[in-house]
């Protein structure tokens, strides 16, 4: 496990590359550049977060933490700020005790998320995670509205070693969802994940159909502890961040999964979504294979974007 988590730090670190060329080489030249710590020095960090897609929120909140700890300690040179930037990214992720509590109880996990950010992927990744973890899995393929969509997340199923209620292309997906709860209850599953249509361009609709799946599951199956989580692709910077507001606003988010970290010089986003949304971060992507997803560990991700070396982590 030890050696697992090694690895994905290291994927972490190589995920991350374009996002620290894009902030951290901007960071070493202000840090060996200038010789106080004035107003300019701290524009100058303000206009690489901001370019970085940690966004205005999350930036502001970083600087002024940052001026705090500057005055508090008394530092004078800009070359002994790096540690502090870097501990003031960290509490600004800090989310205390992220709640996994669905991993622990007889769950529901309604996943949300617009075509194409890698919803069904994530999904068959956290399958197989949550089945690596002893718990008995069953996905239901709701997102009937996309051609292949079913055929797809069970590719995933299967490769996930879990099993999967699914429906005919173009039926309705809370009878997708009744099946699928019916499904859980009679075989005991600890976890029902359920795939949804990601379309935000009717948001009537998509309102229309998440209330009709929610209004489903409360009365099936009151006892279930519930979960939202909506995927965003790390690729798309603040575009992720108004889909996280637009889903929002129609369903009750818990959580966020970010894909694609490993192709983007956004990484930032990480930082600025729980900033400006309140909304943690609970799991992240670097890649294609199943294990390529992570629980999200604002320690380890601050890390791994400055590339420090951690004790255990890397040698």
């Amino acid at each position: 496990m030890a050696e697992e988590k090694k690895g994905f730090f290291r994927r972490l670190v190589a995920g991350l590359t374009k996002t620290r060329d894009s902030i951290v080489s901007g960071f070493d030249s202000i840090f060996s550049g200038y010789s106080s710590i004035d107003d300019d020095f701290y524009d100058e960090i303000e206009e690489i977060l901001v370019m970085g897609d940690i966004g205005i929120t999350a930036t502001t909140s970083i600087i002024d933490n940052l001026k705090e700890k500057v005055k508090e300690q008394h530092i004078r040179k800009p070359s002994e700020c790096k540690e502090l930037l870097i501990q003031s990214i960290k509490d600004q992720m800090d989310v205390g005790d992220t709640d996994y509590e669905f991993e622990n109880r007889r769950s529901v996990v309604l996943v949300v998320g617009v075509n194409g950010v890698g919803k069904t992927t994530s999904i068959g990744k956290l399958a197989g995670m949550l089945r690596d973890e002893g718990k008995r899995v069953i996905l239901a393929a709701a997102d009937t509205f996309r051609a292949a969509a079913g055929e797809q997340l069970t590719e995933w199923a299967d490769r996930a070693g879990v099993e999967i209620i699914g429906g005919q292309e173009g039926s309705d997906p809370a009878s997708v969802v009744y099946d699928a709860i019916n499904a859980a209850k009679a075989r005991s599953a600890d976890i029902l994940l359920i795939d949804t249509a990601g379309r935000l361009h009717n948001k009537k609709n998509l309102m229309n159909e998440l209330g009709k799946i929610n209004r489903i599951i409360d009365r099936e199956y009151p006892e279930a502890y519930r979960e939202t989580l909506v995927v965003l692709d790390g690729t798309t910077g603040q575009n992720a961040l108004a889909q996280a507001r637009e889903f929002e606003e129609v369903t009750n988010v818990t959580g966020i999964i970010l894909t694609k970290l490993d192709g983007t010089a956004k990484g930032g986003i990480a930082v600025a979504i729980h900033s400006e949304l309140g909304i943690p971060v609970k799991y992240i992507g670097v890649g294609e294979k199943i294990d390529d997803l992570q629980k999200f560990n604002a320690d380890e991700f601050v890390n791994a974007l400055f590339d420090v070396k951690t004790e255990g982590k890397d040698e």
